[in-house]
């Protein structure tokens, strides 16, 4: 038998077996596979048990079901209403036998005894039309593979999408916070370095200016203060630099045990010449044994910001200008409070929000940046304090924040 038509299954049911012979006869060259049934029962039995036949070859006239029974049955099925039926008769092609073939499901007739060629022909063409069906089945699971595979690497894409869209934004608040760090950077050189060079070119200015006139306590008096000032200048250099390393490689700033009265003095030492040019006095109040979890250049550099504000808005002649603090709790609350022009509630509202906010803390004369007040409120924070102000117009203004107690 040969292969040609190895695929085309085709079941030949007539209740005379040497009809069923005759058929295959006429049809084995082809190289279909056949199936054979005698009775209507048997076929069903058979299409229960096989799949994929291309062709039901249904004599009409059998006993106990006919053709049009068996075919009703066979199309009751709906993995079964696919397969085509030809039926094959010994009867007239009578209109009311053709309906009837019709209406059950029959796509042609033969008559019998069948001419061998229209046989053959026929068959040919609906085994032809399987297996276009089957190119056009095989087609379209191609397609709907492609489909799976274009919608699975859409969803690939969006995924890289998403996941490159979440590094963009990841890399765009690393630089947010690198710019944040550099205008940090900025301002703790600006507030920190600014009152202690200030000391620095008062004092060299008094000791250039009338010499000869000078008696050497005073000369020793100024390049002491010139000496300290430029040693203090230089350790607070070198601690800028470092911070500014940690911060560049986002390591943890550097907690350590603060004796609180000495930090307090080392902020104020700097500040002495700027406090004495308005003839100010320094007051450090906060009393011996207090010790707080810190970073020495974080709250140094808070205190002199402060400080600075606090000379600044301080009329020339003014009261003293007083460090204090207290423990609350596990946080000790310090407080920088000055007698000067104090601020409006409008101010107290907006002076840690943005750069320009404490430019209303002063006349048009004194005005600052709000730069400062910004990092003092970022470094308290960083250590899990707060900061708060207390001010009235005319009559001063109180600075307090917490820092972790030891």
């Amino acid at each position: 038998m040969g292969k040609k038509n190895a695929a085309i299954k085709i079941l030949l049911v007539d209740d005379n077996e040497n009809n069923l012979l005759s058929m295959e006869v006429v049809l084995e060259k082809e190289g279909y596979s056949f199936f054979k049934a005698t009775s209507g029962r048997e076929a069903l039995r058979i299409l229960l048990k096989e799949e994929d036949f291309s062709l039901i070859l249904l004599d009409v006239k059998m006993p106990t079901m006919d053709g049009y029974e068996t075919a009703q049955l066979i199309y009751q099925r709906d993995k079964l209403k696919q397969i085509p039926i030809i039926f094959i008769t010994a009867h007239d092609y009578e209109e009311a036998a053709v309906f009837k073939g019709y209406q059950a499901g029959a796509v042609d007739f033969i008559r019998k005894p069948f001419n061998a060629q229209i046989l053959r022909s026929k068959v040919a063409v609906f085994a032809e039309l399987h297996k276009k069906n089957q190119l056009l089945q095989q087609q379209e699971e191609k397609l709907q593979a492609i489909n799976s595979d274009l919608v699975q690497l859409n969803l690939e894409l969006e995924k890289r999408v998403h996941e490159r869209t979440i590094e963009l934004e990841n890399l765009n608040q690393e630089l947010k916070a690198l710019n944040l760090s550099k205008d940090k950077f900025i301002s703790v050189i600006s507030h920190d370095l600014r009152n202690p060079l200030t000391s620095l070119l008062a004092s060299s200015e008094n000791l250039n200016k009338d010499a000869e006139k000078l008696r050497p306590a005073q000369i020793k008096m100024f390049s002491g203060i010139i000496h300290r000032t430029s040693n203090k200048i230089l350790d607070q250099l070198n601690e800028l630099v470092e911070w500014a390393k940690n911060q560049r490689e986002k390591s943890e700033f550097k907690r350590g045990k603060i004796h609180l009265v000495h930090g307090a003095n080392e902020s104020l030492d700097l500040l002495k010449v700027n406090a004495l040019q308005k003839k100010i006095k320094l007051e450090n109040n906060i009393e011996e044994g207090i010790y707080v979890h810190a970073d020495s250049l974080m709250l140094r550099s808070i205190l002199q910001n402060l400080v600075t504000n606090a000379i600044k808005f301080t009329p020339h002649g003014g009261e003293a200008i007083k460090v204090s603090a207290q423990p609350i709790d596990t946080m000790v609350e310090i407080c920088i409070q000055d007698f000067g022009i104090g601020m409006s509630k409008e101010t107290r509202d907006t002076i840690f929000g943005n750069f320009r906010s404490s430019s209303l803390l002063g006349t048009s004369q004194e005005k600052g940046t709000g730069l400062g007040l910004m990092l003092v409120k970022d470094f308290v924070e960083q250590h899990g304090g707060k900061i708060e102000v207390d001010s009235e117009l005319g009559k001063g203004t109180c600075f307090r924040f917490t820092m972790p107690k030891i």
